[in-house]
């Protein structure tokens, strides 16, 4: 199977590169992914799969059922864009001034539906059934994925009322996998690791008020908000020093401070804007008070008074240890020892940590980075790019290891009898 898996995704291969291109070409915010979903629903019936649209305005569902019992298996991918003016000079580039797919929503699109194609092909081989998810809106909070989630994504879906091509019935999911490039990582790697992967990701904005006046008389005013905003930058880094538990990790970050006034103004307010990541939910909660405690006694302890807008972002992504496992173990298969990486903890934030709080399953990464060919700009940056020779991986791999779990994994049924 995984040469003839290798075989197909050489074969689709050019198919994964063009819908890439036309959707890169074509990039669209959160919830406005019409152009996007459209192309998924129509590639996913010509693949004969039970189509369901809709889910959460823009989210697609593709249904392949095996002719074999086994698990029911979720592959999820983002089909979102990012609000930036591209500057890669591509003869594909992005359309839609101001918008770009800069965090490889269409390399994931575009593999997610090469791996379709290719358990298509090979239906009659597949264990249980497989739901291929694509999902809208995970840069903005407070995502999607919740959203697709709550309209029932991970339960029995039953006959599709659009574009079914059959009435079978189907359990709920057993397993969630999802995929995201990395161009720090060389092309066509896979990587993973087990347990804690991805952080939180909150936002704190704050806002201090204090007096205003002229800056030769700072002694006249009872707060300068300027001071104290910095007083509380400098305060905060202490949340992480001297409150977090030892090895339980975690990123204060105020990446903003607007204090408009002027080389003799003092202004009455400042604002602050920053971010908070953790690996851990429950210090996650603790830090939070302390966050909100520091800020308020700060701006006291000064004579100013402060604001908190703490915006709970998506949880920490936490990988099934057994799930983790079974992706490494493909990887090993799929791609060989030399592909095959096992990740630190990345802080960035992704609300595939939704479906894992639901259901075991694991979040892996695919390798599009080539500095031979100058591909090494990072995530959510103008000139972001990948190698597309990773696409080959990107479908192949997904189909390997939904294929590889169906037989390899019980569902959620046989687990609960042993």
């Amino acid at each position: 199977m995984k040469q003839r898996i290798h075989s197909l995704a050489d074969e689709v291969f050019p198919d994964v590169v063009a819908w890439r291109r036309q959707i890169h070409q074509n990039p669209e915010l959160a919830r406005e992914e019409h152009q996007t979903a459209s192309l998924v629903a129509d590639t996913l019936r010509r693949l004969d799969l039970d189509v369901r649209t809709g889910i959460y305005g823009t989210g697609v569902v593709g249904t392949l059922r095996g002719a074999h019992p086994g698990p029911t298996i979720l592959l999820r991918a983002d089909m979102d864009a990012l609000p930036i003016h591209e500057a890669t000079g591509l003869n594909f580039a992005s359309n839609h001034e101001g918008q770009m797919h800069a965090c490889g929503h269409d390399a994931h699109t575009a593999s997610l539906l090469g791996a379709a194609t290719i358990l298509s092909r090979i239906r009659d081989e597949i264990h249980g059934q497989i739901r291929f998810c694509f999902q809208p809106s995970e840069e903005v909070i407070p995502g999607g994925a919740k959203f697709m989630i709550e309209e029932g994504v991970l339960e029995s879906f039953g006959s599709a009322g659009d574009g079914a091509s059959g009435d079978r019935s189907e359990d709920g999911v057993d397993y969630v996998f999802g995929q995201h490039v990395r161009p720090d990582l060389p092309v066509g790697t896979v990587g993973i690791r087990s347990g804690p992967f991805m952080a939180s990701a909150d936002e704190v904005h704050i806002t201090v008020r204090g007096e205003g006046g002229h800056a030769a008389a700072p002694h006249e005013l009872s707060a300068d908000a300027t001071y104290v905003a910095s007083q509380i930058v400098v305060g905060l880094q202490s949340i992480v020093s001297r409150h977090a538990p030892p090895g339980v990790a975690s990123i204060l970050t105020i990446g903003r401070l607007i204090a408009d006034g002027a080389t003799n103004v003092i202004p009455e307010t400042a604002r602050l804007a920053g971010t908070f990541r953790a690996m851990d939910e429950e210090w996650r909660a603790e830090a939070h008070k302390l966050i909100e405690r520091l800020i308020h006694r700060t701006a006291e302890a000064h004579g100013a008074t402060a604001e908190v807008d703490l915006k709970v972002g998506y949880p920490a992504l936490i990988n099934d240890s057994e799930a983790a496992a079974l992706v490494r173990d493909a990887s090993l298969e799929f791609t060989g020892a030399d592909q095959t990486l096992d990740l630190n903890p990345w802080y960035a934030g992704e609300d595939f940590a939704y479906f894992l709080q639901k259901r075991p399953g694991a979040f892996f990464t695919l390798g599009v980075g080539n500095p031979e060919r100058g591909i090494t700009h990072g995530l959510h940056t103008p000139k972001f790019d990948i190698d597309e020779e990773a696409l080959r991986i990107g479908a192949g791999f997904m189909a390997y290891l939904a294929w590889t779990c169906g037989v390899e994994k019980p569902t959620t049924s046989d687990l609960a009898a042993s």
